[in-house]
């Protein structure tokens, strides 16, 4: 294993806003309750086990209102000293944006703004991974960005998309909120999950035939495969590594050895609640 630690500081905000009223993506059904209560139980086990790994947790309160707040990993892309701002869906652009970039500027950190025309999904659909940079398109990312984040971050852009959600017909769906079309994939990390520089654990099955090719080329990149059944029903590749220690979901035991395999410290917090609204582990962190 490589023992460069990765992750090392995220930003968390909290769940008290949290819920599922307006169903922006695929995971969420308005028509069944959630309990705050127990999401804000949940979030709070996710920074414990954070701490318990060795990650400094910057904890911000939730943006007032904002029933997806609790998902910072959303908010920008971290990376040398910028934050490179998110392109939000409209229910979440107009009560989390100009909050996060208060508080990332806040931080010390150089706002760059893309072009509002194009979608972007903050750090959900971009992920670092040693010299390259894992980026989603197609659902919550525009491809028009790609060469817009290879120029702010320095890194190689693999572009990927995954796939989509099909109706009973068996088209792609387009989600009543946004707009948008709709994937259980929506954003890459639920698909692809950066364990060190030079891991990754990925389900092949989430990805277009195109995309799969694309990561499968990467010869220096080592692969975890994930089970689709974990991927979609336990959020198995939504998960925070350091590099030494992994943070992830209970219900996925077939990654959980795979990554014991490798010699990885693995801590597993019961997380069910917050997967009402469509995020899990990762989506609660923004990598600082």
């Amino acid at each position: 294993m490589n023992n460069i630690k990765i992750n090392t500081k995220v930003l968390m905000s909290g769940a008290e806003y949290f819920d599922d009223h307006d169903a922006i993506n695929a995971y969420m059904d308005d028509s069944v309750p959630v309990s705050v209560e127990r999401a804000a139980q949940e979030h709070a086990d996710i920074e414990n086990a954070f701490t318990q790994a060795g990650i400094e947790v910057l904890k911000v309160p939730a943006p007032e209102g904002a029933q997806d707040g609790v998902y910072t990993a959303n908010w920008a892309l971290c990376i040398d000293g910028k934050a490179i701002m998110s392109n939000l869906p409209d229910k979440r652009h107009d009560t989390e944006s100009l909050y996060a970039e208060r508080v990332l500027h806040g931080l010390g950190k150089n706002i760059i703004k893309l072009p509002r025309q194009y979608k972007f999904s903050g750090q959900g659909d971009a992920l670092p991974c040693g010299k390259y940079l894992f980026v989603g398109s197609g659902y919550r990312t525009d491809k028009e960005v790609w060469p817009l984040l290879a120029r702010e971050t320095g890194l190689h852009v693999v572009g990927l998309q995954t796939v989509p959600q099909l109706d009973a017909e068996g088209n792609p769906t387009i989600n009543s909120v946004t707009g948008w079309p709709d994937s259980f994939f929506y954003d890459i990390d639920l698909a692809l999950a950066v364990i060190s520089p030079t891991l990754i654990a990925w389900c092949p099955e989430a990805f277009t035939s195109e995309s799969r090719a694309r990561v499968q080329a990467l010869t220096d990149i080592d692969t975890i495969e994930v089970d689709y059944d974990e991927a979609t029903r336990a959020s198995a590749s939504n998960l925070v590594s350091t590099g030494v220690t992994v943070v992830m979901g209970h219900r996925a035991p077939k990654l959980c050895a795979a990554l014991e395999s490798r010699g990885l410290t693995v801590i597993t917090p019961h997380v069910t609640e917050l997967m009402k609204g469509g995020g899990f582990i990762r989506c609660t962190s923004l990598t600082l």
